[in-house]
């Protein structure tokens, strides 16, 4: 069993959805990104997604986007985040799961780039523009070095898609709770809560749900149905409004802890997962 599985699995034992905070690694530069991925794990995360910096990230809401640019003009590349990552990995005890595009693996070469995930510590590999009929490659490297690769399902997706995703993800499958790109938002869906519950009976694998969700209600709603709740738009915007100060570390942990309650006693595991996706 891999350690993201393991991750959702221990959540399941708990009767509550895994917690799953983002940033953007470098954000404001590389020496912070250590204290606040920190703070992540002692406000309560289960999992981390770090997000690899790029210049052209089309999934990505501005509040993102912006986050993205203010990490590129630090200097921070993929080999800097992988340092990142094998540096912190042991201290905070979570699994880190790398939030990429497919053009910074493409440069680095998709061998190397494995071999370099493997070595660092990195769980898992979620890259957003590649879709899993040419992935191959790239899973096959990364399944051979037992890194998970990551896969997202949407709204829009087939039963055909639904299907196939699930086949080649490990450790879980990511939910884009809604069509279009990263944020916050004030309401969730209406459609959401009714479509992640479907979605689970038809999947193997642990079901996380991301973009858009940003406040401890939303989580609450989330938790009730889905394996995790990813956010990140909020707390981007928290690390841009507060780089400058001091305390930013401190803030973070906080509102991670605010989040995450809202993951405690909703939700959380299914029966049938926890000999799924090792």
């Amino acid at each position: 069993m891999s350690a993201i599985a393991a991750a959702f699995a221990a959540c399941r034992e708990e009767k509550r959805a895994a917690f799953i905070p983002y940033l953007t690694a470098g954000d404001p530069d590389l020496a912070r990104s250590a204290e606040l991925l920190e703070a992540l794990a002692a406000g309560g995360a289960d999992l981390v997604e770090l997000g690899v910096p790029f210049s052209d990230p089309i999934a990505d809401g501005p509040v993102n986007q912006r986050a993205a640019e203010r990490a590129l003009a630090s200097g921070t590349t993929l080999a800097g985040v992988l340092r990142l990552v094998a540096e912190q990995r042991e201290r905070l005890g979570l699994p880190i799961v790398l939030f990429t595009y497919f053009n910074p693996i493409h440069r680095r070469g998709i061998e190397r780039f494995a071999e370099q995930a493997e070595s660092s510590g990195v769980d898992g590999v979620l890259c957003l523009d590649l879709p899993p009929e040419e992935s191959g490659e790239l899973a096959e490297a990364l399944e051979q070095r037992e890194v998970d690769p990551i896969y997202l399902l949407a709204p829009t997706s087939t039963r055909r898609r639904i299907k196939r995703v699930d086949a080649l993800s490990r450790g879980f499958v990511y939910y884009v709770s809604r069509t279009g790109v990263t944020g916050q938002r004030e309401h969730l869906p209406s459609y959401l809560l009714k479509q992640v519950k479907r979605l689970r009976r038809r999947l193997a694998r642990p079901l996380a749900v991301g973009f858009g969700i940003s406040t401890p209600e939303q989580v609450a709603e989330v938790a009730s149905v889905a394996d995790g709740v990813v956010v990140g738009s909020a707390l981007v915007e928290l690390v841009e409004l507060h780089a400058g100060s001091r305390d930013l570390p401190g803030r973070l942990e906080r509102e991670v802890a605010r989040l995450r309650a809202g993951v405690d006693g909703n939700g959380g595991g299914r029966a049938d997962f926890a000999q799924a996706g090792g």
